[in-house]
C-alpha cells in the first residue's frame, strides 16, 4: 500500500483524538488534569486501561515471542491476574481511605518527606525510560514502513507525534485520557481481531484447525517445568504478580486513572473487569503470534521476533485494509501508554517534587502555569530520550528497559511493603541511601548470575568474561534469575529498612 495513503489514515486518526480532547477538556482545571475531578466512569476506565497496559511492545513483541517460547508468556499473564487482585483489595482501599491524588503521598504520611520524594523520583525515572522506549519502538516502525520512503527524517516524526500527544493532553489531562484511551483501546482490539481473521482466511483455516497446526509445530506449549530456567512457571507466575503490584499498584500513571473513579467499589469493579479482559486479550495476542508463524512457514518467510508482525501486515502479503488496521492498531497501542505517562509524570513532578498543592501561596492560575510548564518540559524530555534510543539503535532495547524496571520499581515495592506490613518507622534520612544501595546490590547479583546478558550488552575483556561465567556456574549451578529480579530488589530494600528501623513508640519518645 502507498505510504501516503497510510500517512493519511494516521493523520485522520490523530485528528479524531484532537476532536475528542477538545470536547472533554472544556471547563477543565487542575483537578481535572490530575484526578479527573474524581468523577470518571469506572467502565470507561476499565476498558481504556486495556490499551494502557498493552503498549506497542505487546502489540508487536508478544506475537513475536511465540516462535521461540510458544505460549509461555501466558504464565506471566496468570501472575498479572493474581497481582490485580492484590491491587484491587489491598492498595486501592488504602488510596481511597487517604483520599490521595498522588499515591506517593502515602509514603510521606507513613515514613516521611524523604521517602515520599524518593518514591516519586523512582517512579519518574522508570516511567520516563519505559515510556520513551515504547515510543521509540512504534515511531521507528512508522519511520521504516511509511516515512522513510517520503524522505521525512526520524526526528521530525518523533517531534510531530509528541506534539500531537501534547496537544490532546495539555488541558484535560486524566479527564481527557479516560475517553481517548477508550477510543484507542477499541481500535487496538479491532486491529487485533481483524488481523487474526485475515490470516485465517488467507491460510484457508479455522480457529480450531490453526490451533491444531500450532500444537503440532510446538507453539502452544504454555508451562515451563525446568526449575533452573528463568522461565520456570512458578517464577513466572509469582514474578508476574509482583510486576503487577509494582508496575500497576505502585505506579502513579496506572493508579491515577483508577482513583479518578468516584467510589472505591466502582474502582475495584474497574480493576477486576479490566484484569479479566486482559487475560483473554493476551491469549488472543499469543494466538495471533501462532498464526503469523504458520503464515511465515507457508510462504517461506525467514522473519522472526519483533519484525514478524510488521513485515507480514505491511509487506503486501495481506489486503491493503489490513495494513491500515495494523498501523491504526499499533499507534492505538502506543498512545495510551505515552499520553498516560506524560500526564502522570507531570502530576507526580508537580505534586510530589514541586509540592504545588502544599504551597498555599500559589493560587489556581499559578498552579496551572506551573503544571503546563512541567507538562511541556516532559514532552521535550521524551523527545530527547527517544532520539537517544535512536542513536543507540539496539534492537533489543526493550529487553534493557524491562530489566531496568526491575531495578527501579524494586525500591517502591520495598517502601510500600515496609509501610503496609509493619508498624515500624525509620529515620527519614536513611531511606534514600537504602533505595540506592538495594538496586546496586541487585545489579551485582544479576551480573554474577546472568553474565551472558551483560556480556552481550557491554564491552568486557575476555578474561573478565571467563571469570564471570566461572563464578556464575560455581555459585548457581545453572539456576537463572528471571522475572523475579523485581522481587529480589524489593526484598533487599525491605530488609534494609527493617534493619535500620525503630518501633514508632521509640521514635515518639525520642521526639519528646
Amino acid at each position: 500500500m502507498s505510504s501516503s495513503v497510510l500517512l493519511f489514515f494516521v493523520l485522520a486518526y490523530f485528528s479524531l483524538l484532537l476532536v475528542v480532547a477538545y470536547f472533554t477538556s472544556k471547563k477543565s482545571n487542575n483537578e481535572s488534569f490530575f484526578i479527573g475531578n474524581r468523577n470518571s466512569n469506572w467502565m470507561l476506565v476499565a476498558f481504556g486501561m486495556i490499551g494502557t497496559s498493552l503498549s506497542g511492545v505487546t502489540f508487536v513483541s508478544v506475537p513475536g515471542t511465540v516462535g521461540s517460547t510458544g505460549f509461555q508468556y501466558f504464565q506471566v499473564v496468570i501472575g498479572y491476574f493474581l497481582g490485580y487482585i492484590v491491587v484491587a483489595y489491598v492498595l486501592l482501599p488504602l488510596y481511597y481511605r487517604l483520599q490521595l491524588t498522588s499515591i506517593y503521598t502515602y509514603l510521606q504520611q507513613r515514613i516521611g518527606m524523604t521517602a515520599y520524594k524518593t518514591g516519586a523520583l523512582f517512579f519518574i525515572l522508570s516511567r520516563t525510560l519505559g515510556a520513551t522506549a515504547r515510543l521509540y519502538l512504534v515511531v521507528n516502525i512508522l519511520q521504516i514502513f511509511i516515512l522513510d520512503t517520503m524522505g521525512i527524517p526520524f526526528w521530525v516524526t518523533a517531534f510531530i507525534i509528541l506534539l500531537l500527544i501534547l496537544l490532546y493532553t495539555f488541558e484535560g489531562g486524566v479527564k481527557t485520557i479516560v475517553y481517548t484511551d477508550t477510543l484507542q483501546t477499541t481500535f487496538m482490539l479491532l486491529g487485533l481481531v481483524v488481523c487474526v481473521v485475515a490470516l485465517l482466511v488467507n491460510m484457508d483455516s479455522s480457529f480450531l484447525g490453526s490451533f491444531a497446526e500450532m500444537k503440532e509445530a510446538g507453539y502452544t506449549k504454555m508451562f515451563n517445568t525446568d526449575y533452573k530456567s528463568g522461565a520456570f512457571f512458578l517464577k513466572q507466575i509469582i514474578g508476574g504478580a509482583f510486576i503487577t503490584i509494582g508496575m500497576t499498584g505502585l505506579d502513579q500513571e496506572m493508579m491515577q486513572k483508577n482513583i479518578s473513579v468516584h467510589k472505591l467499589g466502582d474502582s475495584q469493579k474497574n480493576m477486576m473487569t479490566f484484569s479479566s479482559i486482559i487475560v483473554f486479550v493476551n491469549l488472543l495476542f499469543l494466538f495471533l503470534g501462532g498464526c503469523l508463524y504458520l503464515f511465515a512457514t507457508k510462504y517461506n518467510l525467514d522473519i522472526k521476533g519483533d519484525d514478524l508482525f510488521p513485515h507480514i501486515a505491511l509487506g503486501g502479503a495481506l489486503p491493503a485494509a489490513i495494513s491500515i488496521l495494523f498501523i491504526i492498531g499499533l499507534i492505538s497501542a502506543l498512545f495510551p501508554s505515552a499520553d498516560g505517562a506524560l500526564t502522570a509524570l507531570t502530576s507526580s513532578f508537580c505534586i510530589d517534587i514541586l509540592g504545588i498543592k502544599r504551597n498555599e501561596n500559589l493560587d489556581e492560575a499559578k498552579r496551572k502555569k506551573t503544571r503546563l510548564t512541567v507538562h511541556l518540559s516532559f514532552a521535550i524530555l521524551f523527545f530527547i530520550c527517544t532520539m537517544i534510543f535512536k542513536l543507540i539503535d539496539d534492537r533489543s532495547i526493550i529487553d534493557v528497559i524491562l530489566k531496568l524496571a526491575g531495578y527501579t520499581y524494586g525500591p517502591l515495592l520495598g517502601l510500600f511493603a515496609f509501610g503496609i506490613l509493619t508498624k515500624k518507622t525509620i529515620r527519614d534520612t536513611m531511606v534514600l541511601p537504602i533505595c540506592i544501595i538495594a538496586p546496586l546490590l541487585t545489579l551485582a547479583l544479576d551480573l554474577i548470575n546472568n553474565p551472558e546478558w551483560f556480556i552481550k550488552k557491554l564491552t568486557l575483556s575476555e578474561g573478565v568474561q571467563k571469570g564471570l561465567l566461572s563464578i556464575s556456574t560455581s555459585l548457581f549451578h545453572g539456576y537463572k534469575i528471571g522475572i523475579e529480579l523485581l522481587i529480589i530488589n524489593g526484598v533487599i530494600t525491605f530488609l534494609f529498612l527493617m534493619i535500620f528501623s525503630n518501633k514508632k513508640e521509640v521514635i515518639a519518645q525520642e521526639k519528646e
